[in-house]
């Protein structure tokens, strides 16, 4: 017989485990972002400045270009998260609900791109890219994340679990399929659709390889790329400053998420319970 005490407290002394060493890194950063240079660099571990050192963000924010790559990472991830939406959720729907031949065929492939990472492809779009002449825009950094295998898998599994009654009923009525997605679908899809930007702007927003590849102009540097400019150029071991920048770029994933953490947990349970 299970002890009821030892039952609870186990799993949550595992998970508190795991928070906190998943939760370490962002709090040494943020110790440090807040701390005098002469904190920084001591032979002793203290996680509270003696006092708030708010010139680091000062510095940041006005000596270096960090508000120019929040833009640029804002400006990116808005583009590829409406075109995904764009593009999946049409696909999404003609999976789930339109019966066609080769749809499960359609639906393995799909399941099988979930499988290969950006990297394989990363040469041929770079390649191709360069023949014609987008390299160094902002549609380098969009255009080969608007497919997203891992969307159209989402939502597809978000819309099997409505009843075809209701889009019958919409064509009855006389609405066209298009209609039916954006104004019947898309709506009732609104948790599945928050889930998935959460994924597809913390993915992007963080990302340093694709930028690092087709991007050479530092006025089109995403806020990874920037901070790459921010050490080398600015700061050099002026690690306050740097901690700073990370906290400004990380804190609006963080916030995005707090706010929409409902929601988004909502989408990944119902996107999971059929397959």
């Amino acid at each position: 017989m299970k002890h009821p005490i030892r039952s609870r407290v186990l799993p949550l002394v595992l998970l508190l485990t795991g928070a906190a060493v998943i939760l370490l890194p962002f709090v040494w950063m943020l110790s440090l972002a807040f701390k005098p240079r002469d904190e920084i660099f001591t032979t002793t571990i203290e996680f509270l400045p003696s006092q708030i050192e708010w010139s680091n963000f000062t510095f940041a924010l006005t000596e270096t270009d960090i508000p120019l790559f929040l833009w640029n990472g804002l400006v990116m991830v808005t583009g590829i998260l409406f075109f995904q939406i764009l593009f999946a959720v049409p696909c999404a729907y003609a999976l789930a609900q339109r019966r066609f031949a080769g749809r499960g065929l359609l639906f393995g492939l799909v399941v099988a791109a979930l499988l290969v990472p950006f990297h394989v492809t990363a040469i041929p779009i770079f390649l191709g890219f360069a023949q014609i002449g987008i390299l160094n825009t902002m549609w380098a950094l969009i255009l080969p994340f608007i497919q997203t295998a891992f969307g159209i898998f989402l939502f597809r599994q978000f819309f099997a679990q409505l009843p075809a009654d209701l889009f019958d009923a919409a064509r009855v009525d006389g609405m066209s399929e298009t209609a039916i997605v954006w104004r019947i679908a898309f709506p009732l899809a609104l948790p599945a659709a928050t889930a998935f930007a959460i994924f597809s702007v913390t993915a992007h927003w963080n990302d340093l390889f694709w930028p690092l590849i087709a991007t050479t102009d530092p006025n089109l540097a995403t806020p990874p790329r920037g901070i790459l400019y921010f050490r080398d150029q600015e700061s050099g071991d002026n690690v306050g400053p740097l901690m700073a920048a990370a906290v400004i770029v990380t804190a609006p994933l963080v916030i995005a998420f707090l706010l929409a953490q409902r929601k988004f947990i909502q989408g990944i349970a119902a996107g999971g319970l059929k397959g």
